[in-house]
Formats: C-alpha cells, sequence, structure tokens
C-alpha cells in the first residue's frame, strides 16, 4: 500500500500567496527531498517542474496545478526568459508558487537567473537548497567526491556553456592540474572533446572515469572506465543523458562502497582500491 510522507512537528514556514519558492528536488530519488521541499509541496497552488523531477515527488502535491518546464538537451524546450517571466506571472496572480528543480537549483540549474528575475521584479522569494547530481549521485554509485588518501579538492564544471557548445571560458589545463577530482555535468554531448582537452592538460590516458546516468532512480547505469576510452566505451554502452562523469581516482572506491550492488549480493571487488595498507584508525 502506497503511504505519503508526513511532516514530523515543527514550526514550518508559511508558503503565502504570492511568494515563489525555488526549490531543489534532488538527483531522482523522492527519498533525498528535503522536509521544507515536501512543506513547500503540500501548500502550493501550482509546481513548476524541470524534467529530471520524478512523478512520485509531483504526487504529493495533489492540490496543485502542475506545470511543465523542462529543459533538456536536442529537445524542444521553452527558453529560459519565459519560464523566468511565467513565475513572475503566476505570482503576480496571488498563487502560491513552488518551482521544483531536479539537484540544487543553484548548482548549473539556473535557479540564480530565475531568482534574479523575480527580485528585478519585486516577487518575494525563498530558496531551498537540494542535494546535487554531482554529490548524490556519486555517492548512489558508491563514489565519495573527496576521500582524505585521493583528493584534498573537488572541481565541479559544467559540460556546456549557454551556446550548447563546451564551455570556451574554461581553463582545463588549470583545472587538470588544480583538481585531483573533476566532476562534469551534461558532459555527455562533449564528452570527446573533453576527454581530449584533459589529456592534453597532462591527466593521464589511464586515469580512472566513472559515468553515471538517472543517478539514484531505478534506471541508474555506472560505467567505469579510463579517461583513454571512455569515449569509445560511453559509444558501445548505449548511455544516454542525464550523465555525471567522474575523473580521479575516487572513482576507485566503487569497487569497495558500491553499497547497491552489495545490497544484491555483488561481494566488493577490492577491500583496498588505493594500495593503501589498512586505513589509519585516528581522525
Amino acid at each position: 500500500m502506497k503511504t505519503e510522507p508526513t511532516l514530523p512537528a515543527h514550526n514550518w514556514p508559511t508558503l503565502e500567496k504570492g511568494w515563489v519558492w525555488l526549490c531543489g528536488a534532488g538527483p531522482g530519488d523522492p527519498g533525498l527531498l528535503t522536509l521544507h521541499a515536501l512543506n513547500a509541496l503540500r501548500q502550493a497552488d501550482v509546481v513548476v517542474y524541470d524534467a529530471l523531477v520524478q512523478e512520485d515527488i509531483l504526487s504529493w502535491a495533489p492540490q496543485a496545478e502542475h506545470v511543465y518546464a523542462g529543459k533538456r538537451g536536442g529537445k524542444p524546450s521553452a527558453k529560459q526568459r519565459d519560464i523566468s517571466l511565467q513565475l513572475v506571472d503566476l505570482a503576480r496572480e496571488g498563487k502560491r508558487v513552488l518551482r521544483l528543480k531536479g539537484g540544487d537549483p543553484f548548482v548549473f540549474g539556473r535557479g540564480g537567473e530565475e531568482a534574479q528575475t523575480l527580485v528585478q521584479h519585486g516577487i518575494p522569494v525563498r530558496i531551498i537548497p537540494g542535494i546535487s547530481a554531482g554529490i548524490g549521485g556519486l555517492a548512489y554509485a558508491g563514489i565519495p567526491v573527496t576521500h582524505r588518501d585521493v583528493n584534498q579538492s573537488v572541481t565541479f564544471v559544467t559540460g556546456h556553456d549557454q551556446s550548447g557548445d563546451t564551455p570556451s571560458s574554461l581553463d582545463w589545463e588549470s583545472i587538470s592540474k588544480g583538481s585531483q577530482v573533476l566532476v562534469v555535468y551534461m558532459g555527455m554531448k562533449h564528452i570527446a572533446q573533453i576527454a581530449q582537452k584533459l589529456i592534453s592538460a597532462g591527466r593521464s590516458a589511464n586515469e580512472p572515469v566513472a559515468v553515471v546516468t538517472n543517478a539514484t532512480t531505478p534506471h541508474q547505469q555506472v560505467l567505469e572506465t579510463t579517461l583513454g576510452t571512455v569515449v569509445e566505451d560511453v559509444a558501445a554502452s548505449g548511455m544516454e543523458p542525464p550523465a555525471i562523469f567522474c575523473f580521479g581516482r575516487s572513482v576507485l572506491m566503487r569497487q569497495v562502497l558500491d553499497w547497491q550492488g552489495q545490497a544484491a549480493g555483488i561481494a566488493p571487488r577490492d577491500l583496498d582500491p588505493l594500495g593503501r595498507g589498512r586505513p589509519a584508525e585516528s581522525a
């Protein structure tokens, strides 16, 4: 029997008429939604949602009008300016507006642009962060974005700019040298260019790479490969966006931390994938 989640007792904020709450829905699994987001869903008159928001999440707002405003690369979609102005119009109609975006609205999600437009038009806004796919999605794949035996830095970059091309403003050489672990959002279309730029910047062709698609959902897929073979391996796999790419030795931790595989009865492949011996007992 399907049951809806309930909010625990707390002095939850009220979504007022004429307000827009800009909210992250997390990377996919409805269980990763925050309680503030659930509170917003229960109060909204209209939910304007992205392509990556799961149907189960929308079902928690049965009283609200559901308005699709998804943007997917290579597919017909509304212009960002039109989406932002639609939020303004809905708020001016006196509605309680929930703008629900996959992941975190301020991490490559155009949430900053939407919030800026709302403020410019005098619309009161509340920001509700969400779990970003570059962290939560990799965690579901058994890959920690930081591990003290691997990296003291991690860099998050987008795989395309406003024009849809590989970002020309990124200094790939500096990124390659300055960050031990690199996480690329929306990089599927330009993975060949990205891989070549990283190799040209000095990263080894043997560097571990993981590709995670449909992260945290029942359709999640994980491909482990290397920087030198990622292009051909992705093509052979038939994997499609949305995808997260992780470059760096933290990918090796999946050999022992693939918790979903272990739950299905798959034993860890290596208890010491980094070759460092027993971990230090001290914090």
